[in-house]
């Protein structure tokens, strides 16, 4: 790697965080060390970070919490979580929450790396593709625009990530529920409201092309069809 790539490590251990930080810097990367998960937070906010590396055990906010603010409002991030526990549910629950990696401790510095790299590189050739046809339009959902000859149309961080779930679910019903939990963080009424909104919203942005339709699944939740 010839560019510096920033990363954010949270551990609460601060041998072993220092340890990791020194091992991947001298690999060429930035490392933000944080040492709990409400300073892990507000350094995702703050840096422009390409993966971050979570223990799963931290005080004031656990890995696991953090994971799931972060996914609210990002998708795509790669996140590794760190941890001593070896039970399969909490393997499970990892990547049920979001997670792409589970390394569990004690840990070798080289894996760790490989992990990182192999993510790395899985993050960029998925960035390259999410460039998606939906009938005469085009979407890219990096940049969170929707175009049409010549006309250019920003969506919101939302609005993008739901034409995106809508999209990968094409042709099949997408869980209400499930998108509303992911997306607004409760499927509770006022949420569902909201949902309703966003999705009126994206049919508007598509209307030029006839052929779209989004399908109000009553009781279940949306379908996307073109």
């Amino acid at each position: 790697m010839n560019k510096t790539i920033e990363i954010i490590v949270a551990e609460d251990e601060p041998s072993l965080g220092q340890i990791i930080k020194e091992s991947l810097e001298t690999r060429n990367f930035n490392v933000h060390l944080a040492q709990d998960g409400e300073e892990a937070y507000t350094l995702y906010k703050t840096k422009s970070a390409k993966l971050i590396v979570l223990d799963v055990m931290m005080p004031k906010k656990d890995g696991f919490t953090l994971a799931k603010e972060i996914r609210k409002e990002d998708d795509t991030i790669p996140i590794i979580f760190l941890t001593a526990k070896s039970q399969t549910h909490d393997v499970v629950e990892g990547f049920m929450i979001g997670g792409n990696d589970y390394l569990k401790k004690p840990f070798s510095m080289e894996e760790l790396i490989v992990r990182i790299n192999n993510l790395l590189h899985r993050s960029a050739l998925q960035k390259k593709t999410e460039i998606i046809s939906i009938g005469i339009y085009t979407f890219d959902f990096t940049k969170q625009l929707l175009c049409h000859d010549q006309q250019t149309q920003q969506l919101t961080h939302r609005e993008a990530h739901l034409l995106f779930h809508l999209v990968k679910n094409k042709n099949q019903v997408l869980d209400r529920s499930m998108i509303l939990k992911k997306l607004w963080g409760d499927d509770d009424f006022f949420n569902g409201r909201s949902m309703d909104v966003f999705i009126s919203k994206l049919r508007k942005k598509l209307k030029q092309d006839d052929t779209i339709k989004i399908i109000n699944v009553r009781g279940y939740g949306y379908k996307l069809v073109y």
